[in-house]
């Protein structure tokens, strides 16, 4: 049923710790660089706000200083200062507006890494991201006395930005310019809550009444991702089954209690991709463009991507994975199974780095079959659209995935992604079948126990359609005319938005 208040253009602050094309380190810097433009183009206007990290200051941007703050953390004061930074590349198409806020204090912000060191976590981290929530709830005031930008809807996503919906609710409730802002909480990843100990608890600036298990105490520690569960006015996760998930003990890593309490306003929205960039007709980095109509341009992709990486320019099919390599990805799994593949006529590359043990693993089977097996343990961003472009399958059995975005590449790329069912993959690879495919629905391989055997029985079925022609360009060619554009998961978010600033309540 369709909502009956007038929509309007909203004034939207998206804060994170990280943003493309600015600072990264996963997937979530992807999801927020292309919402916020996805949004302005539907004709909002957008803030997004980040620290002010040294990997920031070596792109050189251009940067107007905005204004000086003082900001009380512990026993002291801190200047932090705002400043707008100006990156040409970012192009809104629609009526909409985007800007771009740092925070700035070199002695939090400028170092190596943006949350660790030698995977090691920063020992102030909680200082450090006090400071920036209070920084933007400080800015909000600043730009309404300055500019009347009332801000609408305060966009969080995961624990460093939480706590702005705790300071929003219980420090600036009674800000007369913040009294209709309405606070919004996504989900990346359950498993990052933002854990310090107890005797920290004072540099959040709150009251003491507020660490208790009601609000942000943990078993004895204070969880900053939890203040934002209790605190924020809606929940929203990157898919689907993920929300359903999180709200059991197996994925609810300890806070499935919280999120089963307000599943009244938990929201499961997929992510999208940026079409434009990940678009197998004018990728830059393919050595021939395709499409889901013709896909000549994909054979050469393939035999270009054989000869880049020392792999035999054969016939058969080449399996990918591109991921980072932990337990969670599931690449133990595609370890175990490597030896049975080499059996057959087939091919991997493997890209991505992790546990130091997993990294050994790949490469000593890239080792053992020179010209079979190919292993990659760097991040390189034009090798990922190659893989994407020349390989035929992808694997990603993933013990869990609040959304993925590699799937989503496949789907576009014609390489038809073999997963296990959970989380986002569950709700965008739909699943082979005999009758699936014949409707035009199959896009992908789906299996859901997690082992090494349900991995290799949905390998071989793939093998076993792959060598029917007619059916294997029927899988490619449904899953390449998937949408997958932010353009259909931003709209969705901004229904989300106009419904809660309305005071409209909607299901789930």
């Amino acid at each position: 049923m369709e909502s009956t208040f007038p929509q309007r253009p909203l004034k939207i602050c998206m804060v994170a710790s990280e943003v493309v094309p600015l600072a990264k380190t996963g997937g979530l810097a992807d999801v927020v660089g292309a919402l916020a433009v996805a949004c302005a183009s539907l004709g909002h206007d957008v803030a997004v706000v980040l620290p002010a990290y040294r990997q920031v200051d070596a792109l050189g941007y251009e940067m107007a200083d905005l204004c000086t703050l003082s900001i009380a953390i512990g026993d002291g004061m801190l200047d932090p200062r705002i400043q707008e930074v100006f990156i040409p590349a970012l192009r809104v198409s629609g009526p909409g507006r985007l800007r771009i806020f740092l925070v700035r204090h070199d002695p939090f912000f400028s170092r190596p890494g943006l949350y660790q060191e030698a995977g090691r976590d920063y020992p102030d981290n909680l200082e450090r991201f006090v400071l920036f929530c209070r920084s933007v709830m400080e800015l909000l005031l600043h730009l309404h006395r300055t500019e009347q930008w009332q801000t609408d809807v305060l966009h969080l996503h995961d624990w460093q930005a939480a706590l702005c919906a705790v300071y929003l609710r219980n420090l600036y409730h009674e800000q007369p310019s913040l009294s209709r802002t309405r606070s919004v909480l996504t989900i990346h990843n359950l498993g990052y809550q933002g854990l310090f100990p107890a005797e920290q608890f004072p540099v959040t600036g709150l009251l003491g009444s507020l660490f208790t298990p009601a609000a942000l105490e943990f078993y004895g520690r204070v969880n900053v991702l939890k203040g934002g569960l209790v605190f924020a006015d809606r929940l929203t996760t990157v898919s689907p089954t993920y929300s359903q998930e999180i709200q059991t003990a197996e994925y609810g890593c300890g806070l499935e209690g919280v999120i089963t309490e307000r599943k009244s306003v938990l929201s499961g929205i997929v992510n999208g991709i940026d079409a434009d960039l990940w678009d197998p007709m004018t990728d830059h980095y393919l050595p021939a463009p395709y499409t889901s109509s013709d896909l000549t341009g994909k054979l050469r992709c393939k035999q270009a991507l054989q000869r880049e990486l020392g792999l035999r320019v054969l016939k058969g099919p080449l399996l990918a994975v591109i991921a980072r390599l932990t337990s969670q990805k599931g690449i133990d799994l595609v370890i175990d199974i490597v030896p049975e593949l080499m059996a057959l006529n087939v091919q991997i590359v493997i890209l991505g780095t992790g546990d130091p043990l997993y990294e050994r693993q790949v490469r000593e089977l890239g080792e053992r079959y020179p010209g079979r097996v190919t292993v990659r343990n760097v991040f390189d961003e034009g090798l990922a659209h190659r893989i994407e472009g020349g390989a035929d399958m992808f694997l990603m059995p993933s013990r869990y995935e609040p959304c993925g975005l590699s799937q989503l590449y496949s789907l576009r790329y014609g390489t038809v992604p073999i997963v296990r069912k959970t989380g986002g993959l569950a709700d965008t690879v739909v699943g082979y079948t005999p009758t699936s495919l014949q409707e035009s629905r199959a896009t992908g391989f789906t299996f859901t126990d997690t082992n090494s055997t349900s991995l290799l029985t949905a390998v071989l079925l793939a093998l076993s359609v792959y060598r029917k022609k007619a059916d294997w360009q029927r899988l490619i060619k449904a899953g390449m005319e998937q949408d997958l554009s932010w353009t259909r998961s931003a709209s969705i978010y901004i229904q989300l938005f106009q419904e809660l600033v309305s005071g409209e309540r909607t299901g789930t």
